[in-house]
């Protein structure tokens, strides 16, 4: 398995920062429904494209403002056989709210079929185009950031920056190891000035 990198080999930043990230989320915001929460989704879970498409309403707790998520990366038990590992992760209350009006998803919850469809039926691929869309019209510059794993890296830098503890950063992003978490404490730039000023405070 290759080691998870937050700058490629020309040392390109993987990641989008928080300028970049609120100028995504500002665009995002402008889009037709269905494109607005696929983005602000993969912005407030740091989710995999690969997991988003797997939620369904039964996997959105509105009340508890969480939505769950199927850890996708292959796991194996003692015995070698896959494990299925699902994690939560919290998430705004006007997110939740814009989901539920854009997708229904109170009410889809009363119906098992509707409960545990999928909440957005499109392929990865498509995902991958209304994200990348986005972020050039964010002006979001022609990197190795500007992509869904740029916005997943970008979610792990961010939690980074606000504190949020390496340990629960590990659970929201589904890592089976502490060391690969670890990569995130590593920012650079802007964000690393905003871990020394806490220092200073």
């Amino acid at each position: 398995m290759s080691e998870m990198r937050l700058y490629d080999t020309a040392g390109n930043r993987l990641y989008l920062n928080a300028e970049e990230r609120a100028a995504f989320l500002d665009v995002a915001r402008k889009q037709p429904a269905r494109d607005r929460t696929i983005c602000e989704t993969l912005h407030f879970t740091g989710c995999r494209a690969s997991e988003l498409l797997e939620i369904t309403p039964a996997r959105v707790d509105l009340p508890g403002g969480t939505i769950a998520l199927r850890s996708l990366k292959k796991r194996k038990d003692a015995s070698g056989a896959p494990r299925i590992i699902y994690r939560t992760v919290p998430v705004p209350a006007e997110y939740l709210d814009t989901l539920n009006t854009a997708h229904g998803i109170r009410e889809a919850q009363h119906s098992k079929k509707q409960a545990n469809a999928p909440i957005w039926p499109i392929s990865r691929v498509r995902v991958w185009q209304i994200v990348k869309a986005i972020m050039i019209e964010a002006g979001i510059p022609d990197a190795p950031q500007r992509s869904p794993k740029g916005l997943r890296h970008g979610f792990g830098i961010n939690a980074t920056v606000n504190g949020i503890p390496l340990h629960m950063l590990q659970k929201w992003m589904g890592h089976a190891q502490l060391s690969t978490t670890v990569v995130y404490a590593d920012a650079v730039g802007k964000e690393e000035q905003d871990i020394a000023a806490r220092m200073w405070g």
